[in-house]
């Protein structure tokens, strides 16, 4: 049996460049930075008081009194985005494609603000009733259960948790099971909401937030900067995709991943690398093809230059003609989302030939010697690109993509 061809055919994105995918691009090709002073929280409580959030989002425009009081903020992204890339990809559902179908996403956190609601009316208000939504509102699933409900999908439904690896690890394996002929079509990605007293004190004591904004590759960089929101992609056999003349964004070719096996938050090239070679391995990509890399790109001191030498490890010469970026600097680290966001933006840049820039950069690192697209997009059309997550707890995905050529 030939190996099935996966293709994307609907996206949808909302984090804090846009509330849906073409406000995203937009923003992303005009190299618009979201990191702006914190709004949904009191950030007086903080040091770091910078983030990126969702600005202007309103649950009660996409969920009745009923669904929002069951849906965690994490969970509405995570349905909202897999609404709009449903709606994009025209399908109409059938019974036998319901069962032929998947979701697969990725969270870190999970249901943070149903979490912190909790626990300030237990412990500080010294309310001893807990909602009875806690459990359903903040576990990890939810967004892919009620995507599930909502559309009346049959097929293998779960969630995915590896840190800031979620979303490429819920993407690859969709890929995997469309692949290996288990479903026809999947919708998969991930989503974050982690903007709480709790999960904010927590990241500011360990010391990686930077205080302004986030300068990935950038000699002057400080650090990263929290960011939210969500993203899906509907993904299908391209038989399928061309049985009912579905529009093609892009093809997924390939899917690796790795564990460093060295330190819980102390990334290896060595691991990262592996995880590169092995996409391109998967998806039958030669090095030397690959025109431009999504990079995890955090803006810390340790993660950028350790991404560089693993870049460089797996491209050698090649490394010197790559086009690099972080979007990151723009939609900041929206942790379990981040694969997802970024694949929607890689995903684009292949389709629509303009290359996302490394926003907020200002001077060159000797130790981050790459062409990382610094402040303006590009337009250059590029054939394949890899789009990279390398998680706390060494734990890499990494997604291998194709500009669709029939």
């Amino acid at each position: 049996m030939p190996e099935r061809r996966i293709v994307i055919t609907g996206l949808g994105a909302i984090c804090a460049l846009g509330r849906n995918k073409d406000e995203f691009w937009d923003s992303l090709a005009r190299g618009v930075c979201g990191i702006r002073p914190l709004e949904t929280v009191d950030r007086t409580q903080f040091r770091v008081q910078n983030g990126a959030e969702v600005l202007g989002y309103d649950p009660a425009e996409h969920f009745p009194g009923k669904e929002r009081e069951q849906l965690d903020r994490f969970a509405q992204f995570a349905v909202t985005a897999g609404r709009e890339a449903v709606a994009d990809s025209g399908i109409e559902w059938r019974d036998e494609q319901r069962e032929r179908a998947a979701i697969v996403t990725g969270s870190c956190v999970g249901g943070q603000a149903t979490e912190n609601e909790g626990y300030e009316n237990l412990y500080v208000l010294k309310n001893p009733r807990v909602n009875p939504l806690t459990i359903p509102r903040s576990m990890e699933n939810a967004g892919a259960s009620r995507l599930s409900l909502e559309f009346g999908i049959t097929g293998p439904v779960y969630t995915v948790s590896t840190a800031c690896s979620s979303s490429n690890h819920a993407i690859g394996q969709a890929f995997w099971l469309l692949r290996q002929g288990v479903c026809d079509m999947a919708l998969a990605g991930g989503s974050e909401a982690p903007f709480g007293t709790g999960v904010l004190k927590a990241w500011e004591a360990m010391r990686v937030l930077a205080p302004d904004t986030c300068r990935p590759f950038s000699k002057d960089r400080r650090g990263l900067v929290l960011g939210e929101g969500g993203a899906m992609l509907v993904m299908e056999t391209l038989e399928a995709a061309r049985a009912r003349g579905a529009r093609i964004y892009a093809e997924i070719l390939g899917f690796g991943m790795s564990s460093d096996a060295h330190h819980l938050t102390q990334p290896a090239a060595e691991g990262a690398a592996r995880a590169m070679r092995s996409a391109l391995s998967d998806g039958g990509v030669d090095s030397s093809q690959v025109g431009y890399i999504n990079a995890h790109g955090t803006g810390t001191l340790a993660n950028d230059p350790t991404e560089v030498a693993a870049i460089r490890s797996v491209f050698n010469s090649h490394a010197g003609d790559l086009a690099v970026s972080s979007t990151k600097s723009m939609h900041g680290h929206a942790l379990g989302a981040a694969g997802a966001i970024e694949a929607v933006a890689t995903i684009l840049a292949l389709d629509r030939g303009l290359l996302p820039p490394t926003a907020n950069f200002t001077e060159r690192d000797p130790q981050c010697d790459i062409d990382v697209i610094p402040n303006t997009a590009r337009e250059q059309k590029v054939d394949y690109a890899l789009s990279n997550s390398f998680a706390f707890g060494g734990l890499n995905a990494v997604l291998a993509l194709g500009r669709f050529r029939g």
